[in-house]
């Protein structure tokens, strides 16, 4: 008893076998699919940061008005350290330290006056756009 080995090729069946459209379709969903998926990962990341970020700005706020305070009470006890010395009353000692703030933001808005008076225009950028406009004009 042998057994025939047959090396005859069958031809695959048709009705097995999806048709273009068929894998076109099937092609368009999963790229759909795969695009929402990728939406709603995005979406849930940045919601997740966006909420961090907020506790976070939300803590710089808070630290800054904090310091706001600490500088305030700093100034307080300046004022009583200096009107403790002898022939300074209390409100010279407050006058000072009002003088003493008022230089500190005449020196820091002279600084400030400074820096922004070296802002210049963009000349390189300002050349290109004008030669862009005289090239568009001859054409």
């Amino acid at each position: 008893m042998a057994t025939a080995v047959s090396n005859v090729k069958r031809d695959p069946d048709p009705s097995d076998e999806p048709t273009i459209g068929r894998l076109i379709a099937d092609t368009t969903s999963d790229m759909s699919a795969l695009i929402r998926d990728e939406i709603q990962l995005a979406k849930s990341e940045l919601s997740f940061s966006a909420k961090a970020g907020g506790i976070g700005a939300a803590f710089f706020a808070v630290a800054a008005f904090l310091a706001v305070l600490a500088v305030i009470m700093l100034s307080i006890a300046f004022a009583f350290a200096l009107a403790a010395l002898p022939h300074i009353g209390d409100t010279v000692a407050f006058l000072i330290v009002f003088a003493v703030y008022l230089l500190i933001a005449g020196i820091l808005a002279f600084i400030g006056l400074k820096k922004v008076k070296q802002v210049r225009a963009p000349e390189q950028t300002i050349a290109a756009v004008k030669s862009n406009a005289q090239v568009l004009k001859r054409s």
